[in-house]
């Protein structure tokens, strides 16, 4: 495993000598617009390994995607090799249609200290809740991205992070939307504190939703990739594309529902993924 390598996967050739915030950043772009978050080993009768090597082998030899735990541990692995202060830390994310975060920690985030400030950076949530810089850890600032506005609020030690959400304007809906709507226009994304984990910690999650056939990422095969303008996202067979901010406060989506011939070639065009395995979406 070599940084030159990881970089060449992420299509990333700019300088890296100095371990500082726009370094970070540009980073952390090209990793969201290459790596995509997927499941689609679960969905290909594949075992997710959660070991460095066979990400790295996965992610960046065989040009595939990853779910959080895959992805974010690259990233650490990386930003690692080039000598920024960063730790894992463990979430718990907001289902929508319960109303709740989760019981049981199923996300991991990054941590990166950079001249005392503390910033999170996760590559690893995927789609429209994709956040496209690095986070400044402070609670109640609203900080703006192109995506949308995000923020943190802190309570006795645990941080929440969520969005404002966007209206969206629907160019041709072929399917049904499947989000459960929130009271509001703050979508709340995960529920976190800032203990140190180690990899090791997430074994046995990543074990668990790879058989519980009750959580989300085993009821649906899901690919998304972060684009130049927004995100676009395959689940089953329904395959969307939003353009961030197409006017005021408005993103641009259009749903396609796909045939199991147009799967693979929307695979490879859309998300550069070849799989070795036949997709059971």
């Amino acid at each position: 495993m070599n940084i030159e390598e990881y970089f060449a996967r992420i299509s990333y050739d700019d300088s890296h000598k100095d371990a500082d915030l726009q370094t970070l950043t540009d980073i952390f772009q090209h990793h969201i617009r290459a790596i995509p978050f997927e499941n689609l080993s679960m969905h290909c009768g594949e075992t997710i390994d959660l070991d460095l090597e066979s990400t790295y082998n996965k992610i960046v030899r065989k040009k595939r995607g990853g779910w959080c735990l895959e992805s974010n541990h690259l990233l650490f692995w990386a930003l690692q090799e080039l000598g920024y202060d960063v730790c894992i830390l463990g979430a718990s994310s907001y289902e929508p249609a319960e109303r709740a975060y989760t019981e049981e920690i199923n996300h991991i985030l990054l941590k990166v200290v950079i001249k005392g400030n503390s910033y999170i950076v996760d590559a690893g949530f995927g789609g429209a809740y994709q956040a496209w810089q690095p986070l400044m850890l402070i609670s109640g600032k609203d900080q703006p991205q192109i995506p949308g506005i995000f923020r943190f609020m802190e309570e006795n030690g645990t941080w929440y992070f969520e969005k404002v959400k966007r209206k969206h304007r629907v160019t041709e809906q072929s399917a049904p939307s499947t989000d459960t709507p929130d009271l509001g226009n703050i979508r709340k994304i995960y529920t976190f504190t800032l203990e140190p984990r180690q990899i090791n910690d997430f074994q046995e999650l990543n074990a668990y939703l790879q058989v519980d056939p009750d959580n989300l990422l085993k009821k649906k095969s899901i690919c998304s990739l972060q684009t130049l303008e927004g995100v676009c996202a395959l689940v089953g067979w329904t395959f969307s594309e939003m353009k961030y901010n197409y006017m005021e406060d408005m993103d641009l989506l259009h749903i396609t529902t796909l045939t199991d011939e147009e799967l693979e070639k929307t695979l490879k065009e859309k998300f550069n993924i070849v799989l070795e395995n036949k997709l059971i979406p």
